[in-house]
């Protein structure tokens, strides 16, 4: 495996939870997939998997060394039926990987009730 990048980050779940109470489907739709917002409406804390699939987007970011503006949906954290989350590049973000020669994206997400964190690693081949 030929890693090319790695990127972490922790996210706070009361903030996410305030953003969706202040600004509701706006800001899901703005960060969130349907696919997403579907998933994490499903468990019984959605705003900790919101909190986590944010976390999981900003750790592919870092781990792709963007240096443009991209949407977030752009970057998208699915999970198989086992729950093990799986990273779907589109657009933008998509295209960099390729530049990149990133063939895929490993990604691993963790919460709390109060913090989510995530990894991530990009793998060129």
């Amino acid at each position: 495996m030929n890693v090319t990048g790695v990127g972490v980050d922790i996210v706070e779940v009361a903030r996410i939870e305030d953003a969706i109470r202040r600004f509701g489907d706006r800001f899901l739709k703005k960060i969130y997939t349907d696919i997403e917002i579907k998933y994490c409406n499903t468990g019984k804390v959605s705003c900790q998997h919101f909190a986590g699939k944010f976390a999981a987007k900003e750790a592919v970011y870092k781990t792709l060394n963007i240096d443009c503006v991209v949407k977030w949906t752009e970057i998208e954290v699915r999970n198989l039926e086992q729950a093990r989350p799986y990273v779907v590049l589109h657009g933008k973000v998509k295209k960099i990987a390729k530049e990149k020669n990133i063939s895929s994206i490993l990604v691993s997400i963790s919460h709390i009730k109060t913090r989510a964190v995530a990894s991530a690693v990009a793998v060129a081949g």
